[in-house]
């Protein structure tokens, strides 16, 4: 990955992400791309909520000035090349954008103000539409070290094996892969795609991986794969992400929709 687009605003996210960022760009010799997006929108003349925006937008011009002065000065002093991007306009939509020619996208777990309350609609718009994979990054990740060992969350779906392709220039990375299944009867039904098979197709780019088989047990699916990759230490987990809605609550993949809600660690997701 040598083209990384990483979302800037002042959330509490944002640390995690650009040091996120800052480990992948040292890792793989990329590139990245800061993009800070403000919505901006002119309403007609008497629109009392129009003026209200006008008067509040030079502050959040100064506030937005002032947030790029802080992440330049930091990475400035990492040695990674980066540049700057500042658009008018809703950030979902910037950066859909911006994805055509970029690697992967940097974003966190929650939409701005809606903290642990329901997964990012711009991350579910984001999945389901860009052609790069998108990487959420929780606020607690501390550093994203590629080559802890990766799980991808395997159920046999075309979405998964997208997932699995966009994530091998990671994956390459890893000390050990993990292909993780969650046993259910109906899931083998319902897909034609068996571990093995992503097994053989990691093999082919040099990845050797283990499969590995979890019982469903009593918890959540997204919280047992969790466990799972806690457990084996970690640093990410690959997942592919179905649906059809522009909101990521209506994404009908639930263990999708559960995982964003309460991320334990970086999820590399494609669609």
């Amino acid at each position: 990955m040598k083209s990384i687009l990483l979302h800037i605003e002042g959330d509490s996210c944002m640390e995690a992400r650009k040091q996120a960022a800052l480990d992948i760009a040292r890792t793989c010799d990329a590139h990245i791309t800061c993009l800070q997006a403000v919505s901006y929108e002119v309403f007609a003349p008497g629109d009392f909520y129009g003026s209200a925006l006008a008067a509040a937008m030079p502050r959040i011009k100064e506030a937005a000035e002032e947030l790029r002065g802080e992440i330049e000065k930091d990475l400035e002093n990492e040695g990674v090349s980066f540049e700057w991007r500042f658009m008018y306009g809703m950030a979902d939509t910037r950066l859909l954008e911006q994805s055509a020619l970029h690697d992967v996208i940097l974003v966190g777990p929650n939409d701005v103000g809606e903290e642990g309350r329901a997964p990012s609609a711009m991350v579910g718009e984001l999945v389901l539409k860009a052609p790069a994979p998108v990487f959420v990054i929780p606020k607690d990740t501390k550093r994203l070290d590629l080559s802890q060992p990766a799980l991808v969350a395997w159920n046999g779906s075309s979405e998964a094996c997208v997932a699995l392709r966009a994530a091998v220039p990671l994956l390459k990375h890893a000390s050990k892969v993990y292909l993780a299944t969650v046993s259910e009867d109906s899931e083998r039904e319902r897909f034609d795609f068996p571990p093995t098979e992503g097994a053989k197709y990691l093999s082919r780019h040099g990845i050797a991986s283990e499969i590995i088989e979890i019982p469903r047990g009593e918890a959540q699916i997204s919280d047992t794969l969790f466990s799972a990759a806690q457990v084996r230490e970690c640093g990410f987990m690959v997942m592919g992400a179905y649906g059809h809605s522009r909101l990521a609550e209506m994404l009908f993949g639930g263990v999708t929709r559960r995982s964003l809600s309460d991320p334990q660690m970086p999820i590399l997701l494609a669609h």
